[in-house]
């Protein structure tokens, strides 16, 4: 299911905080302070504290394979857990503890048993595939790892570089696989019109910043016919694209080391895709307008990125906007200052990209959304006019 649009011009943690507001305003505070907000507020902030807690222990339960084995046992003791997942029961026994605490895992005290509900592996297990949110929940300690370099950065500018995030590749890989596998065939690329039909028949595309290659390679087994490339300027990287390419046996799909500002325009593309790539370019601009020129006159450019606006106050009832823009200070635009980039960051959101593409040289831009995806917005952009779609002026 997709919906098209053409461009025109947590809850409060009910805990009960152990930090006490103070019961008049403290000294220098303007009259009017309102003891009772201040306690709310203090109350929210230990929730949030919590759930930071609860977040760090979710992604080790992820990455552990204690939801994934929870999900088949009936209630069971942490001994029983820990040898279905294969780690030590002193680790289990307090992790059981943060999930039993936090309210993500039941517990029987009696029986000195262990669940979790079938609700909640809905969105906790691999097998709930892009619905699965614990995956996600790694960014918080990917993230914390370069907590002290990004302070650095507010005090001398600059940024943090690539290499200060060793697991980030694999991460990411983890996170678009979940859509990719799911829908990249059968869902994203029907987005655009007639498109399966031409890479059935054969063409030739190309990925920028393709990372780990998992969509090229799904791509390029899906579409024999057809010819892919995948760029990315990740050693590490490309290496994993490669390999995964290799023992599939495709012979259609490689992978350059490159930086995509400079594309190779001699070689003419008639499809060239980026998967939440283009914000975290230090140059983005550039990249865009080489894609532009390294496509044919009837090419066309499937950019997937973040869903948001470019405004702030128009994100505030967007459920993960403050995630955004931890990732984007965090990561996404400290690698790009790193660079001497400009900094575009992880929410520039939706005007911007439209902005942008128009500067490029595409001259008819839909913004599509599907179901099984709502963090990202798809763009199909045109570098002529075809019937029913906008010109940009």
């Amino acid at each position: 299911m997709s919906s098209i649009e053409t461009r025109s011009s947590s809850e409060t943690n009910s805990s009960t905080s152990s930090v006490a507001a103070p019961a008049s305003a403290p000294a220098g505070v303007a009259p009017g302070f309102d003891p009772a907000l201040a306690e709310q507020f203090s109350d929210r902030m230990v929730g949030v504290l919590n759930d930071a807690a609860i977040a760090l222990m979710t992604s080790i339960g992820h990455q552990v394979g204690l939801f994934d084995a929870m999900a088949t046992l009936r209630p069971s003791t942490s001994a029983d857990i820990a040898s279905a997942a294969g780690a030590q029961e002193r680790y289990v026994r307090e992790w059981l503890g943060a999930m039993t605490t936090g309210r993500i895992v039941e517990h029987d005290p009696a029986a000195g048993t262990y669940w979790l509900p079938a609700e909640h592996a809905a969105c906790l297990t691999r097998a709930a595939g892009p619905d699965n949110l614990a995956h996600m929940m790694q960014f918080v300690p990917l993230l914390a790892s370069v907590e002290q370099q990004v302070i650095e950065c507010f005090d001398k500018g600059g940024g943090v570089p690539y290499r200060a995030y060793p697991r980030f590749h694999r991460v990411m890989a983890e996170d678009s696989a979940t859509v990719h596998d799911a829908v990249l065939v059968e869902g994203i690329l029907p987005l655009v019109p007639g498109l399966t039909q031409r890479l059935r028949e054969g063409i030739q595309v190309a990925d920028v910043g393709c990372g780990q290659g998992h969509a090229v390679n799904l791509m390029a087994r899906a579409f024999p016919q057809s010819r892919f490339t995948g760029y990315d300027f990740a050693d590490e990287a490309i290496a994993a694209a490669r390999s995964e390419a290799g023992s599939a046996g495709l012979t259609n799909a490689t992978f350059e080391i490159r930086d995509v500002t400079e594309l190779d325009v001699t070689e003419a593309y008639d499809l060239v895709t980026a998967f939440d790539a283009i914000h975290d370019q230090a140059h983005p601009a550039r990249v865009l307008a080489g894609i532009a020129s390294a496509l044919r006159d009837d090419g066309v450019f499937l950019m997937v990125d973040v869903k948001a606006s470019s405004h702030p106050h128009e994100n505030m009832d967007l459920p993960w906007a403050a995630l955004l823009y931890t990732l984007s200070t965090m990561h996404c635009m400290t690698v790009s200052l790193a660079l001497d980039g400009t900094g575009l960051g992880t929410v520039w959101g939706k005007q911007t990209a439209l902005d942008m593409l128009g500067e490029a040289g595409f001259s008819e831009i839909e913004t599509k959304e599907i179901e099984t995806d709502p963090f990202n917005n798809y763009y199909v952009a045109l570098k002529g006019i075809r019937e029913g779609g906008t010109q940009r002026p």
